[in-house]
């Protein structure tokens, strides 16, 4: 089924301004009538103007208390002058030679920059140039103190290094009370940050040389050591050296085993023209061979064949050229045959001479390779001794090449930090103008005041009795009698024949009764205006009484209760949730289904949202209801089975007449009207729609139930006067 699922807490969202707790009225009146309007939860300009005429005279001696205390501070303060100097490192390194520096560039290294800049602020850098500064003797920064902690505290506290932006640029200021010595100061700093630097590069630079040509001295000894051994293990097992890590033996090898693989291939051609031309010779056919005599003869063949063609073609067979011919015929191929052996004895005899030379040079290959199988051991022997020599080699040429470069990179070293901007004497203080400080100083003061007149009315009216609701709403009540007493009363207009016109329906019970809840949820503001609380009320409380009346309706199974909205802003719609709401949460399968306005647009038939709520049109939920009574229903398709209380919000019937016709279907009726509202046309023009069906139980509920209402009973008690 479409509503086959249990109806979630969450489908309470509110659709139309409709109740009291969903559409706050007025704040709080106040008896004087020069009050402006004051409108709920919002900031209004009458309001504003209204809280500064009462307040004004209060919030302007603040505002120059605190102008003139602001004033004295100014003058109090002393003026001080901050002084710039920008130094540059730049990424880019001087190459002179090919070879790195000992201590490279920062590069594009952000956090080697923003280590310079804390080294700069630490003591280590900052102790020598104060004492070299005579910081002490400047009574503007030292105050009289003489001690080194409190020296670099104070110079510390005037001193900012920062860096520009993703620059490598550092800017060092210096605040004082003097121009001229802010600029002194910070010339200075920069001066010795990039002093600094030239030194830690050539410091470095310096190590570095000196402890390569220790280590050189014990690399040398090393590899002479290592290359002794190597001569004289050599000369003990006679070996030579020919070049490329290999001895004359193994060249040697290397050598016979090229001239054993090439013999090898020339054999197997030798023997393979051989064979070919055995097998040309017993097939009897023209081999692949190619030879001038024999092509010669081959040629003269075939020219004697086409000559005899065509003579036996003129003359006849028994022609005498004809025998001429065949005689030639069999001369030539009597050469052709002998040609041919002479071939086949010309291969055979290349092939035995190739494989002899074979022969030999694999005996001589043999006797080398048993000769180096001797040799073996001491040449592994020599190989070991080699490598280690080759190794103490490559390290002593490296070391040799590095100290020869940081020898000389001695006296190449630039430093890459510069100063590219010198501080020169401000003319202008570190403050603001004056003109703009007076300015925000009376603005501040101005709201400062403003915000602590605020606070101290709001704490003042929150002390106060909350008695302004009720005596508001009595005020209210009292306003309504008065009008309605002025107004002149309407002549009796002719009512229609008890025949034609229709019965209404009995005095209908109150089955819940819900308060206004405005006063019970708002706050005030600083600005007297009440705010409504942002969600929804839990209306189960005020609910419980209509959910103890349906649980008795003479019906097993599901119950089907439709919610009518009577007159404007009645409030059916949350009372529809919140008992959507309270049956689930008494462990009961419900469900909401909202019937589809008649201008609702071009929706689905049925829509299902994603508070678990249901939207449906009124032929829809007609059909769904009626579904389970046909003659040929199936259970499955009774919507009845699958809930115990199904809950149809109609709205209002002055928008949807047609809406009346569900009350049909539903096993209760439950009305939803604003106390001001139960007397008026709207309700006796649904009560007498609804004359129909006066046997489904109908009752009320109340909203904007005045306090001093009796709260509804169960079975539900007459409307009355408390009403």
């Amino acid at each position: 089924m479409a509503f086959g699922s249990r109806a979630s807490p969450r489908s309470i969202a509110p659709t139309e301004p409709a109740a009291s707790w969903e559409t706050p009225q007025a704040a709080r009146t106040r008896p004087d009538s020069a009050a402006p309007a004051l409108i709920k939860g919002s900031l209004t300009v009458s309001g504003a103007l209204f809280f500064l005429r009462e307040n004004g005279r209060r919030i302007l001696t603040l505002a120059l208390a605190l102008f003139a205390l602001g004033v004295v501070v100014l003058m109090v303060l002393p003026v001080r002058y901050a002084a710039t100097a920008l130094v540059v490192l730049d990424p880019r390194e001087l190459r002179i030679t090919t070879e790195q520096d000992v201590l490279p560039g920062i590069g594009q290294d952000a956090a080697a920059l923003q280590s310079q800049i804390e080294i700069a602020k630490s003591d280590g850098f900052l102790r020598p140039l104060i004492e070299q500064l005579k910081i002490a003797d400047d009574d503007d920064i030292a105050g009289g103190h003489t001690d080194m902690t409190r020296l670099l505290e104070k110079f510390r506290s005037r001193l900012e290094i920062t860096r520009r932006g993703l620059t490598y640029v550092i800017a060092i200021s210096f605040t004082s009370n003097r121009p001229e010595r802010a600029a002194y100061y910070a010339n200075a700093i920069a001066e010795a940050f990039v002093a600094s630097q030239g030194r830690v590069r050539t410091a470095a630079t310096d190590e570095a040389a000196d402890w390569l040509k220790d280590r050189l001295k014990a690399l040398n000894e090393r590899l002479r050591a290592s290359e002794d051994a190597v001569a004289a293990f050599r000369l003990e097992h006679k070996i030579l050296n020919a070049g490329k890590d290999s001895t004359t033996q193994q060249l040697r090898v290397t050598d016979l085993n090229q001239q054993v693989s090439a013999a090898r291939l020339r054999t197997e051609e030798a023997k393979a023209r051989y064979d070919q031309v055995q097998r040309d010779l017993k097939a009897n056919v023209e081999g692949p061979v190619k030879q001038d005599l024999l092509s010669m003869l081959r040629a003269q063949r075939s020219t004697l064949n086409d000559q005899i063609a065509q003579k036996k073609a003129v003359y006849g067979e028994r022609h005498p050229d004809l025998a001429i011919s065949y005689s030639q015929l069999a001369d030539i191929n009597r050469q052709i045959e002998s040609e041919r052996k002479k071939n086949i004895e010309t291969a055979k005899s290349e092939y035995e001479a190739q494989l002899e030379q074979q022969r030999a040079l694999e005996k001589q290959l043999k006797a080398v390779e048993t000769q180096m199988l001797v040799d073996g051991q001491a040449l592994v022997k020599l190989q070991e001794l080699q490598r280690d020599a080759d190794a103490n080699r490559n390290i002593y040429e490296q070391f040799l090449s590095r100290f020869k470069t940081t020898n000389e990179q001695r006296q190449l070293q630039a430093s890459q930090t510069k100063i590219a901007s010198a501080a020169i004497p401000p003319l202008r203080p570190t403050r603001p103008p004056l003109a703009l400080l007076l300015a925000a100083l009376a603005i501040g003061s101005l709201l400062t005041s403003t915000a602590a007149v605020a606070v101290t009315t709001s704490m003042s009216d929150q002390s106060a009795p909350t008695e302004a609701p009720m005596q508001a709403a009595v005020a209210n009540t009292q306003a309504r009698q008065v009008q309605s007493q002025l107004q002149p009363q309407a002549p009796p207009q002719a009512q229609p024949p008890a025949a034609a016109r229709p019965e209404a329906m009995p005095r209908l019970p109150v089955w819940a009764r819900i308060p206004d809840l405005l006063s019970a949820t708002a706050t005030s503001t600083v600005w007297q205006k009440p705010i409504a609380s942002p969600g929804e009320l839990d209306l189960g409380a005020y609910l419980r009484p209509l959910l103890e009346r349906i649980d008795r309706v003479p019906v097993r199974g599901c119950k089907v209760a439709l919610v009518l909205s009577v007159g404007k802003s009645a409030g059916g719609n949350t009372v529809a949730r919140s008992l959507n709401r309270a049956a689930v949460t008494r462990g009961m399968m419900s469900v909401l289904i909202r019937l589809q306005g008649e201008f609702a647009g071009h929706q689905p038939p049925v829509t299902e949202w994603n508070d678990g709520s249901t939207t449906a049109g009124l032929q829809s939920i007609d059909e769904l209801l009626s579904a389970g009574r046909k003659a040929d229903a199936r259970p499955e398709d009774d919507i009845r089975s699958e809930f115990d209380l199904i809950i149809v919000h109609a709205g209002n019937l002055a928008l949807q007449p047609d809406a009346i016709a569900l009350a049909a279907h539903a096993d209760l009726i439950v009305l939803v009207a604003r106390a001001g509202e139960l007397g008026s046309a709207a309700m006796r023009r649904v009560t007498t729609a609804l004359s129909r069906y006066e046997t489904v139980p109908t009752g009320l509920v109340v909203n904007h139930a005045p306090a001093g209402s009796q709260a509804p009973h169960p079975d539900g008690g007459a409307l009355g006067l408390a009403v």
